[in-house]
């Protein structure tokens, strides 16, 4: 089926039925939004008990982002990204992803391109909490918590489209029809995005005895790919009272790496009598295989308020992911995939919001999460866990000004056992200030993966057994906020301290070891020289500061901008070949940015039905480390974005101009590198929105 003919005819369908209405596209800055993430209640962002950073819509048209990475990147300090041809890896408070949740609409979303899935074109906004929320949200809510909360239409149809083009054939286009009709509604959404290899530097580096050789690569820095994304909601509202919906999701990748690229590998060879090393090269195919991924969602529940005091939710759900190895060959009859990756992921939640007192807010519900996985790649034919929980969080009114929240979760787990996770705080206002202090465990707990994998390395003789005997990691947050807030500014400053133990890396097994099996002992006479499992190995102490600030200035300016200080250590258990012991090596924490800075400037102003936006945007990020390739350089990239919204009888129109990376930063680095940015330097874009309504 082609969804984007499809789409694009929904759209066409939907104008004849639109009337345009006059709306006011130079909104006010929003200095007290509406954020939910922190308690699982709805609060004004300067009430909440919990400090929560939100992005609102307007500032994602006002930078042009096109996904969800480049928006947290762009807007927020505290979250970095590192793209290479394997894919986006976003690093929250000094950790990596898989220690942070991402939320839709309160909905846990799973499997590896979940950034991917995100559609950009109906985000009302996005909800970020830093450090441990595993008492609300469960397992991995060790660093952080994202929501994507999407718009909900009042109007009889709406329907918008959003195209944009830039160079190396990146285009990104998203279409939005939303229909309201009587007591029924239904939201679509579908998003296609595209784009071609590219290289910023050709070469690969070898080192013979100090001295730097170079060799052409085929291989891309930025992998070429293709996406399609589409949802349907439709949602039946009885009355105020009860409501009910049904929602699905289906997402397709495929890369599309050069078939023909190549690359050499290095081979030294030691003259036995004068010791002296030659060095030969062999090209070889850079790759065999593309890689495709596929996901669907489907899902449901119901919303019940019997009174103004009891709000019950219904929620039911299944996110299903699979990745597979899409082998080329010499012809296209030897083609053939290879599933990576197979995941099943269930949940089903059953939440209640009590207002027991003027003063007291109990929130309360049960949860069943079940995971399945097999990987042939991996050698899981099938293995499978189920989690079930109960939590509860109380928000009391203490005294006039002082508010407490206090939460505890209960996981059963079939292969871990129970588990306990409280978090506790407190909120002080005094006039226009805001304070908050918090403490919050959080759990995570291995993968079915880490469980049950093994991995065969060929090319550097490494086994990976799997171990089943694997622990849970956890955490211990501690928090601090101050807020103020008036009708032209906002100010913040935080700060915390984020303990982790028991994390999961490899650990290379001793001789003893390997002599005592006979498993193993087999593997060392295969030719195995490296035998390695995962093991609870590993602790990091994180410690940073946030600053944030916007100030509303005259003649429609808007000024914010942010500052984040990260220090992390990550205590490592390595085996010393030669003397076979285990010692403890302390470096940052993989992938950990020290310094980063965003500056955000924006200027709106109206001519009759002419809407003008100005947004300068720049984002200064230090030096990157990585546990295999060291520091990356610093470095900072600057966009200029101009909007132009035209209201006319039937439609509004806001085609957009603009320069990405103005100062042409690069990182020309060779190939193989821990990169700082793959951009490919500066670049134009144009994009164009048409919206209807009726």
């Amino acid at each position: 089926m082609n969804f984007r003919f499809m789409g694009t005819a929904l759209l066409v369908a939907s104008t004849t039925m639109a009337f345009a209405q006059r709306e006011d596209v130079v909104k006010n800055v929003d200095l007290n939004p509406v954020t939910i993430l922190g308690t699982g209640t709805y609060h004004k962002a300067d009430n909440s008990p919990v400090a929560v950073k939100v992005i609102s819509a307007k500032d994602l048209k006002d930078t042009q982002v096109t996904n969800l990475t480049d928006a947290l990147t762009r807007l927020t300090t505290n979250i970095t990204t590192q793209t290479n041809g394997q894919g986006t890896f976003v690093n929250f408070n000094g950790m990596s992803d898989s220690y942070m949740l991402i939320l839709e609409n309160g909905k846990r979303m799973s499997g590896d391109d979940r950034w991917n899935r995100i559609s950009m074109s109906n985000i009302k906004r996005i909800e970020i909490l830093s450090g441990a929320a595993s008492a609300l949200y469960g397992s991995e809510a060790i660093a952080g918590v994202i929501n994507i909360i999407t718009d909900e239409t009042q109007n009889k149809v709406e329907a918008s489209n959003f195209t944009k083009f830039s160079s190396k054939g990146r285009l990104d286009e998203d279409i939005q029809v939303d229909i309201n009709s009587g007591k029924l509604s239904s939201a679509t959404t579908y998003n296609h995005k595209e784009a071609d290899n590219w290289q910023v530097n050709k070469y690969q580096a070898f080192d013979e005895d100090g001295t730097t050789v170079a060799k052409l690569t085929g291989r891309p820095m930025s992998v070429a790919y293709n996406s399609e994304n589409i949802s349907q909601k439709l949602e039946w509202k009885v009355n105020d009272k009860f409501s009910a919906y049904i929602r699905g999701n289906y997402y397709d990748y495929l890369t599309a790496r050069p078939q023909n690229a190549t690359y050499f590998t290095q081979k030294a060879t030691t003259n036995k009598t004068t010791g002296e090393k030659t060095y030969s090269y062999t090209e070889k195919a850079a790759y065999t295989y593309d890689l495709h991924h596929k996901s669907y969602t489907y899902g449901g529940g119901a919303r019940w308020e019997p009174n103004k005091d009891t709000h019950i939710y219904l929620d039911v759900y299944s996110d299903n992911y699979v990745s597979k190895y899409a082998y080329w060959q010499t012809s296209e009859e030897e083609a053939y995939e290879l599933t990576r990756k197979r995941t099943h992921y269930t949940n089903e939640t059953l939440k209640g919001i009590f207002r027991v007192t003027p003063k007291h807010k109990l929130s309360a519900g049960i949860e069943l999460v079940q995971e399945s996985l097999n990987s042939e790649s991996d050698n899981i034919h099938f293995e499978s866990t189920n989690s079930y929980n109960v939590f509860a969080q109380d928000e009391l009114v203490l005294l006039k000004n002082l508010e407490a929240v206090i939460g505890m979760r209960y996981t059963y787990n079939d292969n871990f056992g129970s588990q306990f996770t409280p978090n506790a705080g407190l909120f002080y206002k005094l006039g226009q200030f805001r304070f908050r202090a918090s403490y919050a465990e959080g759990y995570r707990t291995p993968t079915l993966s880490q469980l049950y994998a093994t991995d065969q390395a060929k090319t550097n003789s490494r086994y990976t057994i799997n171990n089943t005997a694997l622990n849970p990691e956890n955490n211990h947050f501690w928090n601090a906020n101050v807020e103020y807030t008036n009708n032209w500014m906002s100010l913040s400053l935080s700060g915390y301290v984020n303990e982790i133990k028991n994390m999961i890396n490899y650990r290379t097994l001793t001789e003893d070891e390997i002599s005592g099996s006979s498993a193993l002992s087999a593997l060392r006479e295969e030719g195995w020289t490296t035998i390695r499992q995962r093991d609870n190995i590993d602790e990091a102490t994180l410690k940073g500061v946030s600053a944030n600030v916007k100030f509303i200035l005259p003649a429609g300016f808007t000024l914010s901008g942010g500052y984040s200080y990260t220090d992390s250590k990550a205590r490592t258990k390595t085996l010393d070949a030669k003397t076979q012991s285990y010692t403890i090596t302390e470096n940052p924490v993989d992938k950990s940015v020290r310094d980063v800075t965003n500056v955000n400037l924006t200027w709106n102003h109206a001519w009759g039905d002419y809407y003008l936006n100005v947004n300068l945007n720049g984002h200064v990020q230090g030096r990157r480390y990585s546990s295999t390739y060291g520091y990356a350089p610093k470095y900072q990239q600057w966009d200029l974005n101009t909007r132009h919204t035209f209201i006319m009888q039937h439609f509004t129109l806001e085609p957009s101009v603009g320069i990405e990376n103005l100062f042409n930063q690069r990182d020309t680095s060779y190939w193989n590198s821990n990169f700082s940015t793959i951009n490919p330097g500066r670049t134009l874009y144009v994009s164009v929105a048409l919206k209807f309504r009726g």
